[in-house]
């Protein structure tokens, strides 16, 4: 997958914006929502946030107070670099993270907790609660036309196919994996919740 989300860099933000291959799919409310996940991000209080697989940024620079993003990815971190001047944007792992416990108030992951196994999942969150207090997930809903659980394969604009883990959630059951929470959004195409 790490290949994967280096080659789609250049054309990661097509899906938020509906652009190139997005164009022409069939997702009802699809802006509105974006728009809507997006002033949910706002309005989370400003702290000392890590924003992990912070990918391209698209949801990093609404984000309020001292942030750091950290993206496995080269080619990630240089577009989120030109986007968020004002972060401090590092190339690293999300397990374990590069940084010292409670070094943060908020660990903040957006469409990265999908992609991870059951092993995977419980030592990322475990990473998390170490070097902050508060976590807050988003990622895609559970909506009709997917399986909770798919490995999909993905084309990229070049042509190139990838195959990914990914899974799909409703809000309150997502809170209830990550031990407990608020659900701030549940909608038809993403989810998101603080622990």
């Amino acid at each position: 997958m790490r290949a994967y989300y280096d080659a789609r860099a250049g054309e990661y933000d097509d899906w938020w914006l509906g652009r190139g291959l997005y164009a022409e799919r069939d997702r009802p409310g699809w802006h509105e929502e974006v728009e809507r996940l997006c002033e949910v991000v706002a309005g989370l209080e400003p702290r000392r946030v890590l924003d992990v697989a912070c990918g391209t940024g698209f949801l990093t620079r609404h984000l309020r107070g001292e942030v750091v993003g950290v993206d496995q990815s080269p080619a990630m971190v240089d577009v989120a670099s030109a986007r968020l001047p004002d972060a401090r944007l590092v190339q690293g792992d999300a397990v374990p993270l590069p940084f010292a416990d409670g070094a943060f108030d908020r660990v903040f992951t957006g469409h990265f907790y999908g992609h991870l196994l059951p092993d995977e999942r419980e030592r990322f969150v475990a990473e998390a609660r170490r070097v902050a207090r508060e976590l807050v997930v988003v990622d895609s809903a559970l909506h009709d036309g997917v399986e909770p659980e798919e490995r999909q394969e993905r084309v990229l604009n070049d042509g190139t196919r990838h195959k990914v883990y990914k899974r799909y959630f409703r809000g309150t059951e997502l809170a209830d994996e990550l031990g407990g929470g608020a659900v701030l959004h549940d909608g038809r195409w993403f989810v998101a919740v603080k622990t």
